[in-house]
């Protein structure tokens, strides 16, 4: 599913004296099955952008298409559209509450009003999905997972409406680097296997660079830039002038090349980085 995002803009208490413009004149398209990461700085606006992207808020101005569709008009077509994008929020986890880890994964089909052995189904496909083994974790409460877990199942709740689109806000907020890593793999695989076009937000430009096809930059409301990883992390002093680095490899590059070592700065992998530094110094 293609998402097309016009002119957006929106104003918090619009038409108050305290009116605050959280997104202005924003404008993009990611294709179907294309990977984005959202990075901005607190404040830019990127929260306010994703609840704007499955209708949860409507836009002061412009429109968000999904399929051509815009997602907010009143009609059967404009409801199936917004079914089919799935947004994970942040910390997913506090919103589990079933009493078993199925019937949790089970509430967003049963409420879409499918039949029992369909949300079942739907269920047990999606915590495959995620790593989660239904035989053994089905009838457990949710709330005697370890963290890790938790996160799972609660992205597994999203899964199970079979979305087209994946929308993840922060999905590694507060996991060590173990479950970082494990959370980021799981998203790969949930790529490849269902086909979706995602959207990443996060505050790690190294995932950002790493994993996605093209990297949307959110400043005080406005599109900064909009390109590919290497395209964007290539204007190293203009992400530094609005509170944003490169990827830990670039910066470290782009340091030693101050020191007057003559290497390139546009490599975003470790190990890409460590063969630049090696033969420098050859």
């Amino acid at each position: 599913m293609q998402i097309e995002v016009r002119e957006l803009g929106y104003t918090y208490s619009e038409g108050l004296p305290f009116a605050t413009t959280a997104l202005e004149d924003v404008n993009f398209t990611i294709p179907s099955g294309e990977f984005a990461a959202i990075i901005g700085h607190t404040g830019s606006g990127k929260s306010t952008l994703l609840m704007h992207l499955n209708g949860l808020m409507k836009p002061t101005k412009g429109c968000v298409l999904a399929d051509g569709i815009d997602i907010n008009e009143k009609t059967k077509e404009a409801r199936e559209a917004r079914r089919k994008i799935g947004l994970v929020f942040q910390y997913p986890e506090y919103q589990l509450f079933e009493e078993t880890v199925l019937k949790d994964v089970c509430f967003a089909p049963k409420n879409y009003g499918f039949t029992p052995e369909e949300c079942e189904e739907k269920a047990i496909a999606a915590l495959k999905l995620v790593g989660i083994d239904p035989d053994a974790k089905r009838d457990v409460s949710p709330f005697e997972l370890s963290g890790g877990e938790k996160r799972r199942v609660a992205i597994a709740g999203v899964l199970a409406m079979e979305p087209q689109v994946l929308i993840l806000d922060e999905p590694t907020a507060g996991l060590d680097p173990k479950g970082h890593k494990d959370i980021l793999d799981m998203v790969e695989k949930v790529r490849r296997d269902r086909n979706l076009t995602i959207l990443l937000v996060s505050h790690n430009m190294d995932d950002a660079a790493r994993m996605a096809d093209r990297v949307l930059v959110l400043d005080k409301g406005h599109l900064a830039m909009n390109g590919t990883p290497r395209e964007v992390f290539s204007h190293h002093k203009e992400l530094h002038e609005i509170g944003l680095g490169a990827p830990s490899s670039s910066e470290l590059l782009y340091l030693l090349k101050e020191k007057g070592l003559n290497v390139r700065t546009d490599i975003f992998d470790e190990d890409g980085a460590a063969r630049e530094i090696v033969n420098a110094f050859r």
